[in-house]
């Protein structure tokens, strides 16, 4: 009996002890949940986006000549139509780069208080970005169906995972940004 009470009390010494190794849980936490983007913040997001490019592209064709063409009514050479496809890129990376790299955020993102996440948790990448907005902006270069494929692209919004096909080929999905 005397030798219960002895490990009794050694128990409470070592629960006690203030010269024991310090205990941690190291299994990390999320200190809030992700909450994912309505469609309508997306869509917010998508016609800001559109609302910063739109002025960029008509500089452009008036001091290219793109509109002489749509008064002629014919289609542009190839060529115009790919250089200004460059362009367009290069402006997009221009104004969004750096808050998409940094934040995972376009302007338009940023304003409605969503950002691209990885789908897996892990860190957002720039092969991710690269992947997501090749497909996003690649569909609709596609002969004769480049259109059709870009709204079906942007149809899967509406599967209950909210994520596009661009979100499902780069693995990230976008979520609100909690303030």
């Amino acid at each position: 009996m005397l030798y219960i009470i002895l490990i009794d009390s050694k128990r409470g010494y070592m629960e006690n002890n203030i010269y024991s190794a310090p205990e941690s849980d190291l299994n990390e936490k999320k200190e809030y949940e992700e909450i994912i983007a309505s469609r309508w913040s997306r869509l917010g997001a998508a016609i800001l986006d559109a609302l910063i490019t739109i002025p960029f592209s008509i500089a452009v064709m008036y001091f290219t000549g793109g509109f002489e063409y749509i008064q002629q009514g014919v289609e542009p050479p190839s060529a115009y139509t790919f250089a200004m496809g460059v362009a367009g890129v290069l402006f997009f990376i221009a104004i969004h780069g750096y808050l998409l790299v940094s934040h995972g955020q376009t302007v338009g993102k940023k304003l409605v208080g969503i950002k691209i996440v990885a789908a897996g948790g892990e860190a957002l990448e720039k092969v991710m970005l690269i992947k997501r907005y090749v497909l996003y902006m690649g569909l609709g270069l596609v002969p004769v169906v480049g259109s059709f494929l870009s709204i079906i692209n942007v149809l899967f919004i509406f599967s209950s995972s909210k994520r596009c096909l661009h979100d499902r080929f780069a693995n990230t999905r976008v979520v609100r940004v909690e303030s």
